[in-house]
């Protein structure tokens, strides 16, 4: 199949559209939001795909997260202030490089990796 001018014209306008619709978490009335969250998600670097590249060339979990907790970044972080659990990186992510566990068994010395 070959990609005509107007296929890159149109690719362009929905990816402006997609970056335009994020938005920025911020601290409402409900606070951090992160502090009622069950279970965490965890980046095994190891299988994702924008690491092993050394590109943003997936970053489906940056894309599909709700809440705009994941940075779109190399390796990309999560801002577990406002991380709410839902899981919708780790079920989206090709690689199957990130994993829900309990905030029980999360390591007490990690707290929020970056943020956006």
């Amino acid at each position: 199949m070959v990609r005509t001018e107007q296929d890159i014209k149109l690719e362009k306008k929905v990816s402006q559209t997609i970056l335009a619709s994020q938005q920025t978490p911020a601290v409402g009335e409900a606070g951090h939001t992160g502090e009622w969250r069950t279970k965490r998600p965890i980046l095994h670097t190891e299988k994702c795909l924008v690491v092993k590249t050394g590109k943003l060339t997936c970053n489906l979990c940056w894309l599909y997260c709700p809440e705009n907790t994941v940075s779109r970044s190399i390796p990309p972080k999560f801002n577990y202030d406002y991380c709410k659990g839902c899981g919708i990186c780790a079920t989206e992510c090709p690689a199957h490089a990130i994993e829900m566990i309990s905030e029980k068994e999360a390591p007490s010395c990690e707290g929020n990796e970056g943020g956006n």
